[in-house]
């Protein structure tokens, strides 16, 4: 060994512990995507609805603010299950546009610079990298989706009393079954297609396509033989069929009764999707020995 080579001492520092060694991956990619400005103006739109929903819980049970607007408390909108669905409908199709701009940039350019081997080669199993990628989407889908519509769960029982809460504390639990459902099947996907497609803008246009070519076929199989088995194959109908069932609200799509999906069949697509996805991706990150 070389005499400078003796200068070489091991690293002494602190060790960050071995449960939180995924949010490392995290923070780094959260930092990149916050560096675009345009992506910080949509995801301040994306709670442009919510402060909306809660202005208009305010109204309700503020008599004071009615009378200076000229508004009667019969003229808004009634605060019951179906209110919060719609507050989900808009967070959730938010959630899509979010997941074709963040997604398929996560595991796309580990794969692309054959980055995958050297985490891997350190104390960081294959669990902890995929965990690591799917966190900043997790937690920037849950910013939008499910926490303000909880946090407005909270401000309209905190108002409306013990009361409404015994005819609607139901909805809370709606509130987190489609968000984390809607959460996992996105991101599980948007990893999938990540690692399988290295280059990010074809990566961001098969996701996208995910939902819009599948739509159409499915209307055309449903339409041609009569039965609602073609959206079996449409992750969004899936969505909003498990959606209607969770809010009590059946059929809001509006579907010719044939073309409705039961609840149970909605259920199983999407934990189909979902396997399909994690299959995908546990084929592609693995570690390998690159032999020169």
């Amino acid at each position: 060994m070389a005499v400078y080579e003796h200068t070489y001492r091991p690293y002494e520092g602190p060790v960050s512990p071995s449960w939180s060694r995924f949010l490392i991956l995290a923070r780094y990619s959260l930092g990149d995507v916050f560096h675009s400005r345009l992506f910080s103006g949509f995801f301040a739109m994306c709670f442009v609805c919510p402060v909306i929903m809660g202005m208009l819980i305010y109204l309700h049970y503020n008599a004071s603010a009615l009378s200076i607007l000229g508004v009667r408390e019969l003229d808004l909108v009634t605060i019951d299950g179906g209110f919060f669905r719609i507050l989900m409908y808009f967070q959730v199709a938010l959630a899509l546009v979010m997941t074709v701009i963040v997604g398929p940039s996560l595991v796309s350019r580990d794969m692309a610079n054959n980055a995958v081997p050297l985490y891997l080669a350190r104390p960081f199993s294959r669990f902890e990298y995929v965990i690591g990628k799917m966190s900043p989407l997790v937690i920037l889908l849950s910013a939008i989706t499910w926490v303000p519509a909880m946090l407005l769960f909270i401000l309209q029982v905190s108002l409306a009393g013990r009361e409404w809460w015994s005819v609607y504390g139901w909805v809370g639990g709606a509130i987190l079954v489609v968000g984390w459902t809607w959460i996992l099947v996105l991101t599980l996907m948007a990893l999938a297609l990540s690692a399988w497609i290295k280059w990010r803008i074809g990566a961001s246009a098969a996701l996208f396509g995910m939902f819009i070519i599948p739509n159409a076929l499915a209307f055309q199989i449903s339409a041609l033989f009569r039965i609602p088995w073609g959206h079996m194959i449409n992750p969004w109908i899936l969505l909003q069929t498990v959606m209607d069932g969770t809010f009590r609200q059946p059929n809001r799509l509006g579907l010719p009764l044939w073309m409705v999906l039961p609840e149970w069949a909605a259920w199983a697509g999407l934990a189909a999707i979902a396997a399909i996805s994690l299959l995908l991706l546990a084929r592609k990150v693995r570690a390998y020995e690159v032999i020169s």
